[in-house]
């Protein structure tokens, strides 16, 4: 996901109040999500300048809030480096660093890396350059932190997932997912085929260890006798796989 907003304030406040965009961030991060197995003594993670001009680059990492500053960060991680210049066609690798902090050993935690871009500001030659605005570009991936304790495959986790339909506030019906495993499961998006009907959720979202998430499934206004859930999971490598739901299988 990526962010923009206008650089006239100091750097560490530039991560409050942005808005979405794709059009113009030129710092890429190599991968959609980071995975942490904690036997590792560091992970690294490649970002490249697609761009043409030289960007001052700031990283680091949340538990969740996107608002949350590099000062105010809790995670327990050290990332080097955490403010460097890249010039353009040229790549950096971050180095993620546990720093021993207790975490859950059952199950996986989760926080997010965060890289900011400010490009250069462009020398002023008219009152008119003057007032433009500087942009600002954010993007935020996933870090899963892995006990080693754990067992199981992470991308068995959707097929262990069991789904319902339960009813919303508005008097329609929504669809559920529990998800049993110690692992956080991403869905892309969802459908559930209903006496030939196809209901779907292209939002998708995350379930977490041992969690329940409710699914929109649009204008489903009657509780269904009997469904099929079809989804599509992101897998440790950033890919979608798909998989099917049937109840009548899981009895």
């Amino acid at each position: 996901m990526c962010y923009r907003m206008k650089s006239l304030a100091p750097l560490l406040a530039l991560a409050l109040s942005m808005c979405a965009s794709y059009a113009q961030a030129n710092i890429v991060i190599t991968g959609t999500r980071v995975i942490y197995p904690e036997a590792e003594r560091e992970v690294t993670v490649r970002v490249d300048n697609v761009g043409t001009t030289p960007e001052l680059v700031q990283t680091w990492l949340d538990e969740g809030n996107p608002k949350t500053l590099p000062s105010e960060s809790k995670a327990p991680f050290t990332i080097v480096p955490p403010l460097f210049r890249l010039d353009p066609k040229k790549g950096q690798s971050l180095r993620l660093i546990y720093t021993q902090s207790p975490l859950p050993q059952d199950k996986e935690s989760v926080f997010w890396l965060n890289v900011l871009e400010v490009p250069p500001r462009d020398k002023a030659t008219s009152s008119e350059d003057l007032n433009k605005l500087q942009l600002a570009y954010r993007t935020r991936v996933k870090v899963f932190f892995r006990p080693k304790a754990l067992t199981g495959r992470a991308d068995d986790a959707p097929a262990q997932m069991t789904w319902r339909f339960v009813s919303k506030s508005d008097g329609g019906y929504a669809l559920e997912a529990t998800n049993p495993t110690p692992y956080n499961v991403t869905f892309s998006g969802l459908a559930a085929t209903v006496a030939g009907a196809r209901f779907a959720n292209d939002k998708g979202g995350m379930v977490s260890p041992g969690g329940k998430e409710v699914f929109d499934m649009s204008n489903l206004r009657t509780m269904p006798a009997s469904f099929t859930v079809d989804y599509t999971f992101i897998n440790d490598y950033g890919v979608g796989v798909k998989g099917v739901f049937d109840p009548q299988q899981k009895k």
